[in-house]
């Protein structure tokens, strides 16, 4: 984690004297992410397939962005996002027990909640868009297993963390027809654990309307003492916004 802080750090540094905004902006968007689930949760010495053994199905994948930009060289400008991911299914544990949980059927539901605050400069700012910022990012996920043969016997994986991240963001403009294609991401990787979440999307603006939709991918693989989530989440988005 050090050594990504120095060079993030020092890109910022770099960064700060060459943010050419010039005026102030506003802006927050809400979007709908259609995700599938792959991957794996560990409690202790076992571990279950969230999707061959749990056969979990998306509820809701909601997203919340608001940024603010201004003009004041050397201070960065501020980007706010939440995601919220609910899944739900019913699957079976087999032979091999997880959790004190063995042969049988089980409902599971699992939940992510992720709070981003980015520091980010506006390296270009015209028909070609860049920004360079560290995110850092507030999550938590669990997942809750309920034996539908024994309602006493229920298993409750977590993991925490507050994680620095590296976010990149890049737009291209097509001038004067409102469109414009470009992605942007967060990522980290340390001591065996790593994150990243990036997204590529296509824009149309009219007004002060901003309507988007692109395709989102997101890993987790984190570790905290004898749980550990090991997941990939990925699929379309679409979002509607506005900006001032």
């Amino acid at each position: 984690m050090r050594k990504l802080m120095i060079v993030v750090g020092g890109s910022l540094a770099l960064a700060a004297p060459l943010a050419n905004a010039d005026v102030l902006g506003v802006g927050a968007n809400v979007s709908y992410w259609d995700s599938d689930f792959s991957g794996e949760v560990v409690n202790k010495d076992s571990a279950v397939d969230i999707e061959k053994d749990l056969n979990l199905d998306s509820d809701s994948n909601a997203n919340f962005t608001a940024f603010f930009e201004h003009p004041i060289p050397v201070l960065p400008n501020v980007r706010l996002n939440y995601t919220s991911i609910s899944q739900s299914g019913r699957g079976e544990i087999g032979p091999e027990e997880f959790d004190g949980i063995v042969n049988t059927d089980v409902k599971s539901d699992l939940d992510i909640d992720q709070f981003d605050v980015t520091l980010y400069y506006e390296v270009l700012d015209n028909w070609v868009n860049l920004d360079l910022g560290l995110t850092a990012r507030n999550f938590d996920g669990e997942l809750v297993l309920r034996d539908v043969n024994d309602i006493a016997n229920v298993s409750k994986t977590s993991v925490d963390a507050v994680v620095p991240m590296g976010y990149l963001a890049a737009r291209f403009d097509l001038p004067l027809t409102g469109v414009s294609v470009g992605a942007e991401g967060n990522f980290i990787s340390y001591s065996g654990d790593s994150l990243h979440d990036f997204n590529a999307y296509g824009q149309y603006e009219f007004a002060m309307l901003q309507l988007r939709a692109g395709y989102r991918q997101m890993a987790i693989d984190y570790e905290d003492d004898d749980d550990k989530l090991d997941v990939e989440m990925s699929g379309p988005f679409a979002s509607v916004g506005v900006a001032f």
